[in-house]
């Protein structure tokens, strides 16, 4: 290993690793903020048109289909690139067996959740048309498996096309459109037909067009990219090993998705539909944050696969390390920008939001404990896959046993709903420390390495940036926002730039020439 580190040929394998990493992390980046800026309107939308307690509705709906989606991958979103690493196969049949799997497993997650509707609508009350959004799981689960295998030839474009451009700006339109729809239809001679409704369901209508019309746009890429599969014929047998293969990472998948929403689910079960709405415009707020990460996982997936093959555990600890402060330095400017004037944020989606407050801090301040985490997992899912699930699955019952324990206690106390979410939010941020620290352990005891995301520039960075916040809560609630949140970033960004960025970092915003 050692003669692979310190080649001339190793170190700059390695350099053109980090360069790769930055530009995925940067185009991947340019995603972010238009996932930003097309969220935004959907949340506002939901809030204001629609209002908290049909927003809870669809959270809670969404919720389940999201989780049978996420199983229905079975792993493949990261597996995906060591599957074709490994294999002398055409990347076409690969992929085709990885679809064909999914699909199977969709197919089944649909007719089980079409004929208990209970699970997704808890309250049973739910239209014709609602109970169609298991279909959804399909497009959901076969546009991730397509971006997966796009991520390893280091496509990312399209996943910022997919999940940052068209999903969630056909769901925004697509939930106005409705909602005028169905308005306009109340006050005609329609309005006793089947399909005058359409604004009570607008949500969740716009949510399956959302997944239909990412999954088409991930489609177009793939085929361009692996062309059409030749002498591909369905290989049950071996279909079935891959998913056993796999059901480790589908379980690190679905448990790191669940640590995400199972408070919110918790929190549907404790408390009124309105509160749960609340939490969730907090909970997409903050975790807004957290797209960050797939900036990079994408590509640190293939990156890390070929080093393992060089048996290169330096460079990995180092590209894990590099990432994982990029991250950190990423998210806590965004929830020191979005949490310190988090009452003009929260209030841009309605009066009755701002409640939420409390939790949308405490959600962003998860995102940043997280990360460590995430980078660490990128790696472990490789190299200590039973490991890292068992860790995964400690957090989880932890995050669920504390939530539980806080709303009860809240609810002993009499303090509220609201207050019942910020219990949940205060779980989320102690259970997903604690992975953090027990991951990156681990993984710098298998990489006989250190891991560690933080830097002291983090601490100096944070200081002004929070004074100026202090500061800017004293505004307007539109000028918080509109100037508050601008300049705590330009403080923040302005000195981690001097302070904390040194010359490997800072190749994340220098386009590298063509090779």
């Amino acid at each position: 290993m050692a003669d692979i580190v310190s080649s001339p040929e190793g170190a700059a394998a390695e350099q053109a690793d980090i360069a790769a990493l930055a530009k995925g992390g940067r185009t991947n980046f340019f995603g972010f903020v238009l996932r930003l800026a097309a969220s935004v309107p959907f949340l506002f939308i939901a809030g204001r048109l629609y209002g908290a307690a049909e927003l809870g509705r669809y959270a809670s709906a969404t919720l389940v289909v999201e989780l049978a989606a996420q199983l229905a991958t079975l792993g493949q979103k990261r597996g995906l690139a060591q599957q074709l690493a490994k294999e002398d196969r055409p990347g076409a049949n690969i992929v085709a067996d990885a679809l064909l799997l999914s699909t199977l497993v969709s197919v089944v997650f649909a007719a089980l959740l079409w004929l208990v509707p209970v699970a997704m609508f808890p309250s049973r009350h739910f239209t014709a048309i609602e109970r169609l959004l298991p279909l959804a799981i399909l497009p959901r689960a076969l546009g991730d498996v397509a971006l997966a295998a796009l991520a390893y030839r280091f496509d990312v474009g399209a996943t910022v096309r997919a999940r940052a451009v068209v999903e969630p700006w056909t769901q925004s339109l697509a939930a106005g459109g409705l909602w005028l729809a169905g308005t306009w239809l109340a006050g005609t001679w329609l309005a006793g037909t089947w399909w005058a409704p359409l604004r009570d369901s607008g949500l969740i209508l716009a949510y399956a067009l959302a997944m239909l019309a990412a999954m088409a746009t991930a489609f177009v890429p793939l085929i361009k990219s692996y062309g059409v599969p030749r002498q591909w014929n369905p290989r049950p047998g071996a279909l079935l090993r891959l998913a056993n293969r796999n059901l480790p990472l589908a379980g690190a998948d679905a448990v790191e998705w669940g640590t995400r929403k199972l408070d919110l689910f918790i929190l549907g079960t404790f408390a009124p539909a309105a509160a749960v709405g609340i939490y969730f415009v907090a909970q997409q707020v903050a975790t807004l944050p957290q797209k960050l990460k797939t900036s990079f996982e994408p590509i640190l997936g293939p990156v890390i696969t070929r080093n393992l093959k060089d048996e290169n555990h330096g460079a990995i600890a180092r590209q894990v390390c590099q990432v994982g402060f990029w991250i950190t330095a990423a998210q806590a400017g965004i929830a020191l920008a979005l949490g310190l004037p988090g009452k003009g944020v929260m209030g841009l989606f309605g009066p009755n939001f701002v409640a939420g407050t409390a939790a949308l801090g405490l959600l962003l301040a998860a995102e940043v404990v997280a990360s460590p985490a995430v980078v660490s997992e990128a790696a472990l899912i490789y190299v200590a896959r039973l490991r890292n699930w068992w860790i995964s699955l400690a957090t989880i019952a932890l995050q669920g046993g504390l939530t539980v324990a806080f709303i009860l206690i809240a609810r002993e106390l009499g303090w509220g709903g609201m207050v019942e979410a910020a219990g949940a939010a205060l779980a989320l941020v102690l259970s997903l420390g604690l992975a953090s620290l027990l991951k990156a352990r681990l993984l710098g005891r298998i990489l006989h390495e250190r891991i560690s995301n933080f830097r002291w520039a983090l601490v100096w960075a944070a200081v002004p940036a929070i004074g100026v916040g202090v500061l800017a809560r004293f505004l307007p609630e539109w000028a918080e926002v509109g100037f508050g949140v601008p300049a705590i970033l330009g403080v923040y960004g302005l000195v981690i730039w001097r302070r904390g960025f040194g010359p490997e970092d800072r190749v994340l915003f220098r386009k590298q020439k063509a090779a």
